[in-house]
């Protein structure tokens, strides 16, 4: 059977134009929803393929699907142009991707359900830098906190703070000094 051409005009208001098959939308086509707008490609009646979502407030997504959900590589930028680009799993952020936050902080790792959840490098907009592991958007276990000026701190985090045992390299003394933190502050030097 061949795919058709055509104009759907659903009570609600939503419109789908494009092709069918099987009285369902198959092919390409663009559908509006309430301010929501789908462009790309179709299977059974869902989005299935590439395709572009964009929103009402300019925030848009242009990447796969699969059965209506965000699966694959793609990119996501909110109106405010921060951005998501790498990717998706049942509509969220779920393996390698990169965010890049209003502010112009971004952060390049591993995301679970929409969180920091592994492995990645986080930058401030003014230099600094965290390297190491994230767990529920938070900094966990062994991680380098680079400052501006090259001091780096190496060692344990907890809940996003220093926690455990750690040392400050100060480049500018040639100097490392170990230590003890706990919640974020120095509790003891340790050399």
């Amino acid at each position: 059977m061949q795919n058709i051409k055509g104009t759907m005009y659903h009570i609600d208001g939503d419109v789908y134009e494009g092709e069918w098959l099987n009285d369902k939308a198959n092919g390409i086509g663009k559908f509006i929803h309430k301010g929501l707008i789908y462009e790309g490609q179709w299977k059974n009646d869902k989005q299935n393929g590439h395709g572009k979502e964009s929103l009402e407030d300019g925030s848009y997504y242009i990447g796969y699907f699969v059965n209506g959900k965000k699966e694959g590589k793609g990119k996501y930028v909110w109106a405010n142009g921060s951005s998501y680009e790498g990717d998706f799993k049942d509509n969220a952020f779920n393996g390698k991707g990169k965010y890049v936050w209003e502010n112009k902080g971004e952060y390049i790792g591993d995301w679970v359900n929409n969180k920091m959840e592994g492995k990645g490098i986080f930058s401030w907009p003014d230099g600094r830098r965290f390297e190491g592991k994230y767990i529920n958007d938070k900094k966990e276990g062994y991680g380098e906190y680079y400052w501006t000026d090259g001091r780096v701190f190496r060692g344990m985090w907890k809940n996003g703070l220093q926690n455990g045992e750690g040392e400050i390299y100060e480049p500018k003394k040639n100097k490392i000094k170990k230590g003890i933190w706990e919640n974020g502050k120095r509790i003891q030097w340790i050399n």
